[in-house]
């Protein structure tokens, strides 16, 4: 269909950030039509959420594994995705004044793994979670952003924003706020988000200050996705070969009588008249049987 080719044209010309975007809308679209499908045929015992959601119990993540880098894409709340998206576009936009888009998609998925991994290791360390551990899940991808705000923050820490009704503001004020918000609600409601965002805040930090040493360390997410994107376009090369049509024996016996007639005809000619004497095209068949 039409729409669907243009939305892929978009895509493809699109920068890291706003294809992040188009994949956290594209998620968050597909899990509410599934969930809508379901709740009108009354269809029960389909939690795709469930399965994609980063868990706070050991147990359940380690049959869950891929849920580490699932849940930072997946939104079930207009609100939660509106505001996420929101930052994702703004700070990505100042982020790419200062770092590349490889970057960027490499901050976001490395600050959205260390996120998880410090809300995992909160919640099985703290008694005041006890109680909630193996019921709470986390998604969204929160601590992805604040790991690229504080990573341009801590690099470029006299970088200056516009605030409405507030004026210029420095992005590490900002930053170092709403990690303030973070710490003083990591006993609400909404704890495992809180802690996702310090995780997320602290992987930002330190990289900015290992990229001012000259260490990158989102390059060893960025070669593994290298890898996967390569590996997927050499099976589909090997895909088109497998499936090309082999010539039979009889093929191969007249392609080959014929390219031996075509090229003594032309030994002939050049022999006689000279090379002067042969066409472009006779001196290309010669140039290239002297190859083989």
């Amino acid at each position: 269909m039409e729409i669907f080719t243009k939305i892929k044209q978009l895509f493809v010309r699109a920068n890291i950030p706003t294809k992040l975007i188009y994949i956290n809308v594209g998620i968050f679209v597909l899990i509410n039509l599934i969930m809508i499908v379901c709740t009108l045929f009354q269809i029960r015992g389909v939690d795709v959420v469930r399965y994609l959601q980063m868990p706070s119990s050991y147990e359940i993540f380690l049959y869950q594994p891929w849920t580490i880098f699932t849940y930072m894409f997946l939104h079930t709340n207009v609100l939660h995705i509106l505001i996420n998206m929101l930052c994702l576009f703004v700070f990505g936009r100042i982020f790419l004044r200062f770092f590349n888009e490889r970057q960027f998609g490499g901050i976001y998925v490395t600050g959205g793994i260390a996120g998880a991994i410090f809300y995992l290791i909160v919640y099985n360390i703290f008694p005041y979670f006890r109680n909630v551990v193996g019921i709470t899940f986390l998604m969204g991808a929160s601590a992805s952003v604040m790991a690229i705000v504080f990573a341009v923050s801590f690099y470029q820490k006299n970088h200056e924003i516009i605030l409405l009704f507030i004026g210029r503001v420095k992005l590490i004020h900002l930053a170092i706020a709403a990690l303030g918000i973070d710490l003083l609600s990591v006993a609400s409601a909404n704890a495992g988000g809180h802690i996702a965002h310090i995780g997320g805040a602290l992987f930002g930090i330190i990289y900015a200050t290992q990229f001012q040493k000259g260490k990158d360390l989102t390059a060893p997410v960025n070669r593994l996705i290298d890898r996967m994107v390569n590996f997927r376009k050499r099976r589909r090369v090997r895909m088109k070969v497998t499936y090309q049509r082999q010539e039979t024996d009889a093929e191969y016996n007249m392609r080959k009588r014929k390219e031996t007639d075509t090229l003594d005809g032309i030994l002939d000619k050049l022999k006689q008249y000279g090379y002067e004497s042969l066409s472009s095209d006779e001196k290309k068949a010669l140039f290239d049987a002297s190859k083989k």
